[in-house]
């Protein structure tokens, strides 16, 4: 049996550390099985000597946090039990180095978890909010492979569907109409690559950059292949891409299962996917939640005040489950979440 103690000082941010009713300090107490208390202004920590020291751990990122903070949400308790605990800490990750040296590095532990997957796994399936870097740190370990030995072409797709607009409607040649769909994805690669060496290696088709429906038929081996905004793949869609991997590639998926933009009672192929897959050997499924959001503050604030709604208003594609089946990553929540 071990104990230990920490000081807190100010009421104030004892109250902001142990949340509303204690629920941060429930949290930390079931995640850990010690006992917590406090008196005159400190909280004792008692229990198994490696529990206290990871609850100590977490109480005082905790009171660092409250000093810049006036309040956070269980999503962050639960973020900062999985660095510790779980040894997820963003610091712990490899860095990707991309185009000239410049490295990339995950910012949360779901990141580091997301990372991980791809270096791991030939297929990851990957859903979350807006802001949690899906794109971003998938087009980040594309460029890196494509630095080294490992691929020889990056694809980036994309479904062109976006709020029930339609290609045709769109003024311009082909080019032109479909460039508004893979603009995200072109923005996440010029943060990784200069202006000029993109367009060389476009040219060379060691890049390539094409909307969803440009993929059947086709056989891509030795390529780092992205699916974006997975969401708003049907079924088929989606066995389409995945059965396009050749031998020595690998495929990123992702998306926001809380903004699929197909007709109603379509199901998504994202969330059929994360489902079905389930299992495979080589095959992970990461959730991304709204403590890894690494946006702009105010993304996680209107994140969570989307998620506040009343679930009858909820697509019902969106909040069904999945359970990866023990690989890498968790199921989502029943509610809402997906960048």
């Amino acid at each position: 049996m071990s104990e230990t103690s920490i000081s807190v000082v100010s009421p104030k941010t004892r109250l902001t550390v142990f949340g509303a009713r204690d629920q941060h300090l429930r949290k930390i107490r079931d995640a850990l099985d010690v006992s917590i208390s406090t008196c005159d202004g400190r909280i004792h920590i008692e229990g198994n000597e490696k529990d206290v020291a990871c609850a100590t751990e977490v109480l005082e990122r905790l009171r660092v946090f409250a000093r810049r903070h006036e309040q956070f949400t269980p999503d962050d308790v639960n973020r900062m039990l999985d660095e510790v605990v779980g040894g997820n800490s963003p610091s712990q990750s490899p860095p990707i180095v991309v185009h000239g040296g410049r490295q990339v590095r995950p910012r949360s532990a779901g990141q580091a978890r997301y990372v991980e997957a791809v270096r791991r796994n030939d297929v990851v399936l990957c859903c979350g909010p807006a802001g949690t870097g899906k794109t971003y740190l998938a087009v980040a370990m594309a460029v890196a492979a494509l630095k080294g030995p490992l691929i020889r072409k990056i694809v980036l797709v994309r479904p062109a569907v976006e709020a029930g607009e339609s290609l045709g409607y769109l003024p311009g040649d082909l080019q032109a109409k479909i460039n508004p769909y893979l603009r995200p994805l072109l923005d996440a690669l010029h943060e990784m690559m200069e202006h000029e060496l993109i367009r060389q290696y476009t040219e060379e088709d060691l890049i390539e950059v094409i909307p969803l429906a440009y993929m059947r038929g086709r056989t891509l081996n030795d390529a780092f292949i992205i699916l974006d905004e997975a969401q708003n793949t049907t079924i088929s869609q989606m066995k389409m891409f995945l059965t396009r991997m050749g031998a020595g590639s690998k495929i990123v998926v992702s998306g926001d299962i809380t903004q699929i933009d197909l007709p109603r009672h379509t199901r998504s192929g994202l969330v059929d996917g994360l489902t079905r897959l389930q299992g495979i050997e080589g095959f992970a499924a990461i959730e991304l939640e709204n403590a890894d959001i690494v946006r702009h503050r105010l993304v996680r604030e209107i994140v969570n005040a989307y998620d506040r709604q009343p679930k009858k208003q909820r697509r019902k594609a969106a909040t069904k489950p999945f359970s990866p089946g023990g690989h890498a990553g968790k199921p989502p929540s029943p509610r809402g979440r997906g960048g």
